[in-house]
């Protein structure tokens, strides 16, 4: 592309959901390098807020439509990803500003082969823009997504800035303060990353010698540079076979090597041990893994270093959190304490009060807490009084071991890492993380409230306000996103939670209208939204009835004949359970015909209405199971009945209605079946 040319994205692609937008840029000293950023517009141009501009310290959008996926090498530069979800990009943004900045006086002159390239959802590139002689500049607009009618179009841009990213970003709305004299005090405090007599490393267990760096890259950075002449040959990335390659065993007794053993794990403290080396270990060999994992928390892209086994004054005892991860990044230093739980271990809120404190005092930015519970949105995990002085001082920030298995899995089955060996480092930590030895399961256990709650639902006593069904609500929405984290990472897709409430409701609010809503009708309800399906896909738990309902709403075509969407509807579903049953939804309160599979198939005619005035609206696709009765995650468990449902009706349903095979309509809203 030139200069000021636009194109649009649904003419280059199929795939334009998502979208994957690169900027490059080398160096002739090696040395030199830049800082990607993105803005969020409205009608007027503006920023809505500050928090509609997105850079290395705010990486990551709370509904997915923005996530910067930060650095990878290059021969001699580097080159940032961002990746978008233009289907969750809200209404009121029409633009989307793609730029880079320099810091500390250094302009974009003095870089070469300055370029954009932007793939879509499977990774195809669609276009490429390079800037010719950038000058005296310390900022440039790279170029921009925007909205025409109901598709997406890209315009490049190449406009550049003498004033830098604050220039820029203050010409869009956003309010920036200079706190460089704050920061630079704190990164002279900090020290260097490593010196003499420092806590040892996180390691890796019988790693194989480093090879020179330099071979390494060169080995990374073949495909790229074989790429540079074939701009819509999207980036190679290394993924494990879909055929397991044959064994070598003589049986299936013998076991192979790994790299993470599991088998000598005794207690919760060996648990606790090997897991924080393990997973920090990997995060620090695996540069866009330890991105992944705390550029929500605010960490800055850079040089990453994982430490265990520090101990630091607290009082009279010194204190031994289970990890330390520090980045360095233009010299200066971000540090976040780590304090990890295995098999179901509580949080102890003294302990990270402890860390919160030490982290005050020692000028760090973070305390990360990681255990098998989720964290919900205004629902902290552990009640931790802090010090009014140390709150605007360290975060608080909880992972799941859920949340890391999926980041494993994404990069695995659907980005990669560009590098054989990095691939089989994080294979080696998912399989880990997935034995039952490890003690890093996710979610288990809905808590003691659950049996009461059940119990009070079919015998009619649990009344409206009782605390106890806000705690089964609350677990319910935990154990909703963990679902939603392992479909994703299996997928390759992003599959999130819908909230449904009114605009301005906080979570506390919307919780305690469903627990009153659990206590009515004794059911509780999800709708997911997977990236990629023609609706949303429904899971509800019927606590009176003990079975589980999962289903999706496929709206009606505006064209053609009820008859040919019935027969076509059967047709597609060939290959789905004979159970599945279909309702024909129609206009006004009366349902419409309705049957299993099995006896739709000779017959597609009889979902259709009696009579010709009744409207056809669209069709539900329900599959039902009986639902587990243990609160944990055993075989008979509820949590573990719910996990199965969703992956049965997704693996055996919704594969079969993709987007578009359901033919969307251009507001992207109807499916046609």
């Amino acid at each position: 592309m030139t200069m000021g040319s636009n194109v649009s994205l649904t003419a280059l692609s199929e795939n334009v959901g998502s979208a994957i937008v690169s900027l490059g840029w080398s160096s002739p000293t090696g040395e030199g390098d830049a800082d990607v950023s993105v803005l969020l517009l409205d009608e007027s141009g503006k920023v809505r807020s500050d928090a509609d501009f997105y850079f290395y310290n705010n990486p990551l959008a709370a509904d997915g439509s923005v996530q910067l996926l930060g650095k990878e090498p290059t021969g001699d530069g580097s080159e940032d990803r961002i990746s978008f979800d233009l289907t969750a990009v809200p209404a009121e943004v029409e633009r989307i500003v793609v730029a880079a900045s320099r810091y500390e006086g250094a302009r974009f002159g003095e870089l070469d082969d300055l370029k954009l390239t932007l793939a879509d959802a499977v990774g195809e590139g669609l276009l490429r823009f390079v800037i010719e002689d950038a000058g005296e500049v310390s900022a440039i607009i790279f170029g921009e997504l925007y909205r025409r009618g109901e598709e997406w179009k890209f315009r490049a841009v190449g406009q550049g800035y003498e004033s830098g990213l604050a220039g820029l970003a203050t010409d869009f709305g956003v309010d920036i303060e200079d706190d460089e004299a704050e920061s630079g005090t704190e990164a002279a405090q900090e020290g260097a990353v490593s010196t003499p007599g420092s806590p040892p490393q996180a390691t890796l267990e019988a790693v194989p010698a480093p090879r020179p760096p330099a071979e390494e890259e060169a080995e990374e950075e073949a495909e790229p540079k074989k790429r540079a002449t074939r701009p819509r040959t999207a980036k190679k990335k290394v993924t494990p076979p879909r055929t397991p390659v044959k064994s070598l065993a003589e049986n299936e007794s013998w076991r192979q090597a790994r790299l993470f053993p599991v088998s000598a794990l005794k207690n919760d403290r060996d648990r606790e041990t090997r897991a924080t080396s393990v997973l920090l270990s990997v995060m620090a060999q695996v540069p866009r893994f330890g991105r992944r994992i705390t550029a929500p928390f605010g960490a800055p892209s850079g040089r990453m270093e994982t430490f265990t086994e520090v101990s630091l004054p607290h009082g009279d005892t010194p204190r031994r959190p289970d990890g330390v991860i520090r980045v360095e990044r233009a010299g200066k230093l971000w540090t976040a304490l780590v304090e990890t739980k295995t098999n179901g271990n509580p949080l102890k809120s003294d302990q990270v009060q402890a860390y919160m404190d030490i982290a005050a005092r020692r000028g760090y930015e973070a305390v990360i807490t990681l255990s098998n519970d989720v964290a919900l949105e205004g629902s902290p995990l552990v009640d931790v009084k802090i010090d009014r002085r140390r709150k605007h001082q360290v975060a608080l920030w909880h992972l799941s071991w859920a949340e890391v298995a999926h980041q494993a899995q994404m990069l695995i089955r659907h980005e990669g890492v560009g590098n054989a060996a990095r691939t089989w480092l994080l294979q080696d930590l998912l399989h880990y993380l997935q034995h039952d030895n490890s003690g890093c399961h996710g979610f288990q256990n809905m808590g003691a409230a659950w049996v009461p709650v059940r119990n009070g639902i079919n015998d009619e006593t649990l009344c409206q306000g009782d605390p106890r069904a806000l705690e089964v609500v609350e677990s319910w929405e935990r154990l909703v996103r963990q679902v939603c984290l392992r479909l994703g990472g299996e997928l390759g897709q992003k599959v999130l939670p819908v909230q449904r409430s009114r605009r301005g409701t906080d979570p506390g609010t919307r919780r305690a209208r469903l627990a009153d809503q659990l206590c009515l009708e004794g059911r509780l309800q999800a709708e997911l939204r997977v990236e990629g399906a023609p609706g949303l896909l429904t899971v509800s738990a019927d606590l009176r009835t003990a079975k589980l309902r999962t289903s999706v709403e496929i709206p009606a075509p505006d064209q053609g004949y009820p008859l040919t969407w019935a027969k076509r509807l059967i047709r597609r579903l060939a290959e789905a359970p004979a159970d599945l049953h279909v309702e024909t939804l129609v206009e006004g309160d009366a349902g419409g015909p309705r049957g299993t599979l099995e006896r739709l198939r000779p017959e597609p005619g009889d979902l259709l209405p009696k009579g010709n005035s009744t409207r056809i609206t669209g069709f539900r696709l329900s599959l039902f199971k009986g639902m587990g009765s243990g609160r944990g995650s055993a075989e008979s468990g509820f949590i573990r009945s719910v996990d199965d449902a969703v992956h049965r009706f997704h693996t055996s349903v919704v594969v079969h209605l993709d987007a578009p095979a359901a033919g969307r309509t251009a507001a992207k809203e109807r499916a046609t079946v």
